[in-house]
């Protein structure tokens, strides 16, 4: 009897991290039989990380367009993904997060009645325009799936305040932090991995390092301008340094305004985005992190590092809650402030940075990968 087939489909790089230690440990079991899809919604970023988890996938619809619109986006990946589903023919197809590629995914499966398991499952801000679109994206996989990989218990509450069958729900963790881990030990066998850094570690030698990372679309105009001028005033203290992977967001507003405010600037550098081992190094050098990432909320505090949030709402409110994270919106003066309460006040920035990562242990992966093989 063939093993069932399961179809893995993705397309960033927040999506490839936290779903190469999944293929890992379904592969381990030696139960199923697993395929891989990915859609380039991420192509650069995407490509990074499948080099340093050594997976080559086997479908590529390679997708991603210039200044590609969201509808035009949704329209090409629900039929590219329906065309894969139908040559492959998966018992079960399985998707990841909050993209446009997972709602995708998830809705071209229930168009073949293919069953839909969902990892980082029941996030919630509560607020369908922040952040966008991705709120929404998980509210649509939600019914979809008849397994709910939900990260934290107050993850799996919004499921069930939503009326998803509580059998279908199973707390992991989240498996971000099994990706983490496990680029952490390989950097520390092989520190060559990350060595890119080394340059940027010199240089800003004796100096607190903020690592900022900023993409959220909410965000773009007054808020990325704004995010800006606070990354200026922060980075004029002599005894600091601000380290900032710039995204390549195809909206010209990221780049630009960076450019405009901080390029020149002596205490700021303005890098090319990282591949993930360069990550999970810069999160080791730094003092804190600020961003508007939802990986980063996660990822920071297993690291020991505090996270402050420059969004209003968050689909991670177990972070603020622990206090390994402060929401800190994307007004100019506040930022400002909070980054200095956590420079200056020594008890404030240790009681983040000691706080318990809410977000996992690490072995998230094994325990979706035994549910998924034995169809629970």
């Amino acid at each position: 009897m063939s093993k069932p087939k399961m179809l893995v489909v993705f397309g960033t790089r927040p999506e490839a991290i936290k779903l190469f230690p999944v293929i890992r440990a379904l592969n381990d079991t030696g139960a199923v039989a697993v395929r891989t899809c990915v859609t380039a919604q991420h192509r650069g970023l995407l490509d990074q990380v499948l080099a340093i988890a050594d997976l080559r996938p086997d479908r590529d619809l390679d997708l991603m367009e210039p200044g590609q619109t969201l509808d035009r986006m949704t329209a090409r990946l629900l039929t590219g993904l329906g065309e894969v589903m139908d040559a492959e023919r998966p018992d079960r197809v399985i998707v990841q997060g909050d993209t446009t590629t997972a709602m995708a995914g998830a809705l071209a499966a229930y168009y073949r009645r293919v069953p839909v398991s969902h990892v980082e499952a029941g996030l919630r801000s509560g607020d369908v325009l922040h952040p966008w679109p991705e709120e929404i994206n998980r509210r649509i996989v939600a019914p979809i799936a008849d397994q709910h990989f939900a990260p934290t218990e107050t993850a799996a509450n919004a499921l069930r305040r939503e009326n998803i069958d509580p059998g279908t729900i199973h707390v992991t963790g989240n498996t971000v932090i099994d990706a983490l881990l496990w680029t952490a030990g390989r950097i520390a066998a092989d520190p060559s991995l990350a060595a890119g850094l080394d340059g940027i570690a010199g240089r800003f030698a004796g100096k607190r390092i903020v690592l900022v990372t900023t993409h959220r679309r909410e965000n773009f105009g007054a808020g990325m301008e704004a995010i800006a001028r606070a990354v200026a005033r922060v980075a004029d203290r002599s005894d600091v340094a601000v380290l900032f992977p710039v995204h390549p967001n195809p909206n010209p507003n990221v780049v630009s305004v960076m450019d405009a405010v901080l390029g020149d600037h002596p205490n700021i550098a303005l890098i090319e985005p990282l591949d993930y081992p360069h990550f999970v190094r810069a999160l080791g050098l730094c003092h804190l992190a600020l961003s508007d990432s939802g990986g980063v909320q996660e990822e920071a505090p297993a690291l020991g590092k505090p996270v402050l949030v420059m969004r209003e709402t968050t689909e991670r409110p177990e972070g603020i809650a622990a206090g390994t994270a402060r929401l800190v919106g994307t007004n100019e003066d506040r930022i400002v402030s909070e980054v200095f309460t956590l420079l200056d006040d020594k008890d404030a920035c240790s009681a983040m940075a000691r706080a318990h990562n809410p977000f996992g242990d690490g072995h998230a992966a094994g325990r979706i990968a035994k549910l998924v093989a034995h169809g629970r």
